[in-house]
């Protein structure tokens, strides 16, 4: 049984609905006002059961509960949140294992990454190809066991002489199960700076040479 709020209106007594507020919520001390309200001024000869009091009473309870939990989770995304951007500005000068098809070669540092490889293979191969899809480079990594296998380029080519520093496209390709099949890649990058997003984006990390990714996307730290 709910409150009747047209029965106490007939009685003169003045509700929520009638007073202006700003809240559109019903507080504790309101409901416990009406409910004692429509006690006072009950029909004698068919008073409120015991039942329907409770009912009432566990009915606020529950609404009440809810508004408590919203809160609290509220409050714990906001934790898990400013915990994740402190954790991501400790990253700036590091560097982070991301999903990509494109990594950066320089004088300083070799391009580093991973291969997903999906099934075991004799014959597992990465490629570096310049902006203009012309393969520079050809590693063959042969026998390979399911998993994730890294690879590593110096920059060298195939007549001694090196690359030019900048950004090359990897693509991973293997024979599994007879079938020549791509495989997912993923790349070494160092961290420039974090940018705290808002809504879907969350936080995104800078990278040296490469598009910004999400925070929630790095799958190791060195």
């Amino acid at each position: 049984m709910s409150i009747n709020f047209d029965a106490l209106k007939n009685l003169g007594v003045r509700t929520v609905e009638d007073t202006p507020v700003k809240k559109q919520s019903l507080e504790q001390e309101q409901f416990l006002k009406l409910m004692t309200t429509q006690l006072t001024h009950q029909d004698p000869t068919k008073p409120m059961e015991n039942g329907d009091f409770l009912g009432q009473m566990a009915q606020f309870s529950t609404v009440s509960g809810i508004q408590d939990l919203q809160k609290s989770f509220a409050e714990f995304a906001g934790s898990i949140s400013s915990n994740q951007a402190l954790q991501a500005a400790s990253l700036v000068g590091r560097s982070v294992l991301i999903p990509g098809s494109e990594g950066v070669f320089s004088l300083n540092d070799n391009m580093k990454g991973e291969v997903a490889l999906t099934g075991p293979t004799d014959n597992l191969i990465v490629e570096f190809q310049n902006r203009n899809g012309v393969t520079v480079k050809q590693l063959n990594l042969g026998r390979q066991s399911a998993g994730n296998v890294e690879f590593e380029w110096d920059g060298q080519l195939d007549d001694g002489t090196f690359a030019n520093p900048g950004v090359y496209r990897i693509k991973a390709s293997a024979s599994i199960d007879n079938k020549n099949t791509a495989l997912e890649t993923y790349v070494n990058a160092g961290v420039n700076s974090v940018t705290l997003g808002n809504g879907s984006n969350g936080i995104q990390l800078s990278l040296n040479g490469l598009d910004s990714v999400r925070f929630n996307d790095v799958r190791r730290i060195f």
